[in-house]
């Protein structure tokens, strides 16, 4: 509102400036045409300069992500899918999400422009060690990290990694339907959810499970042939780790699941998540 009087005060200010602008030979027809044109002129430059600015601020104020897609390993099918899905539900948001599979984001001066980073279905060393230390500056200086299925699958050498993860991928039967259990209602990630979710997708096992992380999902492995981690096999969590919120999801290998409203809704609950408290 402040702006808005701001450059309505500047409009009347240029029309009394224009007192010294008017030719003096000019007749009155031609006078009054000069404050027309003139005074049309400086509403548009006006409402321009107000338009311009509004946008700058309304850009310093939206939130971003680096949603990132390298692999060195196994090659998603579904990662084309997950990038339109994720740019679709961050603009319903007002996130801002840039796509990358370039490493090179991951640089304190690059990191500094975003609020969080969305690991898609990434495989692999992605990582060389100068990247390695942006991201974990970016995590201890309040950064959110987003990791959906393959994430897990990522940076074996690198232990600090999979502690923030939570846990690394170890193996997977084929693609099947299980039973999903949830086990807390209180995350945007599953707040809307049945107590029981039966969906189709690729269900990992996992290694070097973190004793830290807030398991919101877990598999009964009774419903489906090739479970590995027992009575309570998580399959989405989260935590705080070291400054940075953390979000973790083992769903997201098919195509399918990125067109699926339920999914759609786990994956804007934890993005959601992870930005928290950055406004």
């Amino acid at each position: 509102m402040g702006e808005a009087f701001f450059y309505f005060a500047h409009i009347a200010y240029l029309f009394n400036r224009l007192k010294l602008l008017i030719p003096i030979n000019l007749n009155p027809n031609m006078m009054k045409q000069f404050f027309i044109v003139t005074g049309i002129t400086a509403l548009i430059l006006s409402v321009w300069t107000f338009s311009s600015a509004t946008a700058q601020n309304d850009s310093q104020s939206q939130q971003a992500v680096l949603l990132f897609t390298k692999t060195e390993g196994f090659r998603h099918q579904s990662i084309p899918a997950g990038i339109k899905a994720i740019q679709i539900l961050a603009d319903q948001n007002n996130i801002r999400a840039k796509h990358t599979e370039d490493a090179e984001y991951f640089h304190p001066d690059s990191l500094s422009g975003f609020d969080g980073v969305v690991f898609l279905n990434t495989t692999g060393d992605v990582l060389n060690d100068p990247q390695q230390r942006a991201l974990k500056q970016f995590i201890r200086s309040g950064g959110g990290f987003m990791g959906i299925h393959a994430a897990a699958d990522t940076e074996y050498e690198w232990p600090w990694y999979g502690k923030m993860v939570g846990a690394y991928f170890e193996s997977h039967p084929r693609v099947q339907e299980a039973a999903i259990l949830v086990k807390d209602y209180s995350h945007p990630a599953t707040s809307f959810l049945e107590s029981q979710w039966i969906r189709t997708d690729e269900w990992y096992n996992y290694k070097q499970i973190s004793d830290h992380i807030q398991v919101l999902m877990e598999l009964d492995e009774s419903s489906y042939e090739g479970g590995a981690n027992g009575r309570h096999h998580p399959i989405a969590w989260y935590h705080n780790f070291e400054g940075g919120r953390i979000f973790y999801t083992g769903l997201g290998h098919t195509v399918e699941g990125y067109s699926e409203p339920d999914f759609l809704k786990h994956l804007t609950g934890g993005l959601l998540f992870i930005l928290e408290d950055k406004e």
